[in-house]
């Protein structure tokens, strides 16, 4: 199944999300980008209201976390703001906790893996006591600078049994190319992939900015899911969000009549 949806409710959520369902929509990532200011009581009122609306929620914690900086004050602050989303998405029953996990700084890739590896050991510590219904999703980065390919996320799944978020924009603009095919191929062993999905501008070093979405390169990337039959959450990031999630969503929906 291809689920579609946009990132971020607007300014109201339980407004928002049922604007989702009415636009047709399958899912929503709620969006902690300079924070985490909803309270569990907000969370637990957008809980009760999906269970009339059936989305596909998850979240994604503030874009200021670093688990490999060379400040060990930081690198408490970070897991403590994917600890707060986690808390609020057990409230809601969101299922995964987004987060962009490091910098490499003047570290090495395998000495920058240690540092995330135990911060995500710490973290689920914290969510197995609380008896928190969620998964952490690290997410594949759009800059070399940043920790998060496939390999490597996939590597924190193994060891440690946390998910993954792929960014198909991310891995287009880390590598300079995208390989679906490929990339699936690498997911193969996950019974349920969630991603994020947009256009997206790149130079040398990587990401730049997101952009609205390539009708065209939607089209490519819906056609081979369904192929390949796999189960999905698509989050549309582009500038456009909804506008784009629901060009995506009437895209996925040809292939399946």
């Amino acid at each position: 199944m291809i689920r579609i949806g946009p990132a971020g409710t607007g300014p109201e959520p339980l407004k928002g999300m049922q604007e989702v369902k009415n636009a047709g929509l399958d899912a929503v990532e709620l969006e902690f980008t300079y924070g985490v200011r909803m309270t569990n009581e907000t969370a637990k009122e957008i809980g009760e209201l999906n269970k009339k609306l059936g989305l596909w929620l998850s979240i994604h914690a503030p874009y200021y976390i670093n688990l490999a900086s060379e400040e060990r004050q930081k690198i408490g602050a970070s897991r403590t703001r994917i600890l707060q989303s986690c808390e609020r998405g057990h409230h809601m029953g969101a299922k995964y906790i987004v987060f962009h996990p490091a910098f490499y700084g003047k570290r090495s890739p395998e000495e920058t893996y240690a540092m995330v590896s135990v911060a995500i050991t710490k973290m689920q510590d914290v969510i197995d006591e609380k008896g928190w219904k969620v998964q952490l999703a690290p997410e594949t980065t759009g800059k070399r600078s940043q920790f998060g390919s496939v390999e490597e996320l996939l590597r924190l799944k193994d060891e440690h049994g946390c998910h993954l978020t792929v960014d198909f924009a991310h891995l287009l603009a880390r590598h300079g190319s995208i390989d679906y095919d490929q990339v699936l191929d690498q997911l193969k062993g996950l019974k349920h992939i969630h991603a994020h999905f947009a256009g997206i501008e790149f130079g040398e070093k990587g990401e730049r900015k997101h952009l609205k979405t390539p009708k065209e390169e939607a089209k490519k990337l819906l056609s081979i899911l369904h192929r390949r039959k796999v189960d999905i959450t698509i989050i549309n990031e582009s500038p456009e969000t909804w506008e784009d999630a629901k060009m995506m969503k009437k895209i996925a929906d040809k292939f399946t009549l």
